[in-house]
């Protein structure tokens, strides 16, 4: 097994400058929660221990454990900056960013940008070398259910949409690819739930993918590509990314947590979609 020193000097070669956006998609029990917690001690900051350790559940420590090794690793692996020596600070309105050396990073380049989240027992990061990047997974069968509650966000031609649905899985799965697009696209921006999720709209394919783009006043709908995937029955992942509107972009979808050498999936993300009026 890869020891916490050795894990913080990362092997890989430099990204080239049209490096892909990449997608890690990690269940909790890709790390041992014993190793997990190891990782911790050598990698997160004192911060990230205090609210560690201010959980009074163990699922939900070892959730926020698992997450925290899994950005500091991935970050390593793609800036060259040690997972303990990474200072992550965040941005008034909540999104982490890395702070990253005036000269530039280790492995090249000035810019990096990363978006984490999780749901019960999944993790799930995005890193883009360029623009920005925002990601949701989210799970059909959440105890909290609150599918209701989130529609009545929703823009009026989006509630249509969901509400045709026959209730129940149907719907909630309308609901949540919904969700998780907005949650993408808004922590993309920055702006998390600051943003009102009724002031943008997506037209949703019957089964993946987006067909049409309304975005919130004065901002252009060709700088951004969404992806939707499934990577397991019943969880639901979004990425939104901010691209150049002529660029062909990769995403390489990665699954577990980053030791392994197992190749990515690669895929090409759809071009600009439609812009709704």
């Amino acid at each position: 097994m890869t020891s916490p020193a050795a894990a913080g000097r990362p092997q890989h070669a430099a990204p080239h400058p049209e490096a892909p956006v990449k997608l890690w998609f990690c269940p909790n029990d890709a790390l041992d929660p014993r190793l997990a917690a190891d990782l911790a001690r050598h990698w997160l900051d004192e911060q990230e221990q205090q609210t560690a350790g201010r959980f009074l559940f163990d699922r939900d420590r070892r959730q926020y454990l698992a997450a925290h090794a899994l950005v500091r690793r991935v970050l390593a692996l793609e800036s060259g900056i040690p997972e303990a020596e990474a200072v992550l600070w965040r941005s008034s309105r909540g999104r982490p960013f890395l702070r990253k050396p005036v000269e530039g990073l280790p492995r090249g380049g000035r810019e990096l940008d990363f978006n984490l989240s999780h749901t019960d027992g999944y993790n799930l990061l995005g890193v883009v070398r360029r623009h920005r990047i925002g990601v949701d997974v989210e799970r059909l069968d959440r105890d909290d259910r609150g599918f209701e509650a989130i529609v009545e966000t929703f823009a009026p031609e989006e509630t249509a949409w969901v509400t045709a649905a026959a209730p129940g899985r149907a719907r909630d799965r309308r609901t949540l690819r919904l969700w998780t697009l907005k949650e993408a696209y808004a922590k993309a921006r920055g702006l998390g739930l600051g943003l009102p999720f009724d002031s943008f709209a997506f037209t949703l394919a019957p089964d993946r993918g987006v067909r049409g783009f309304r975005p919130p006043d004065g901002e252009p709908p060709e700088r951004w590509r969404f992806a939707e995937l499934e990577p397991e029955p019943g969880v639901l992942v979004a990425v939104a990314v901010m691209t150049g509107s002529d660029e062909e972009t990769v995403l390489e979808v990665h699954r577990g947590f980053p030791w392994s050498r197992q190749a990515p999936r690669r895929l090409i993300l759809p071009q600009p979609v439609e812009a709704l009026c």
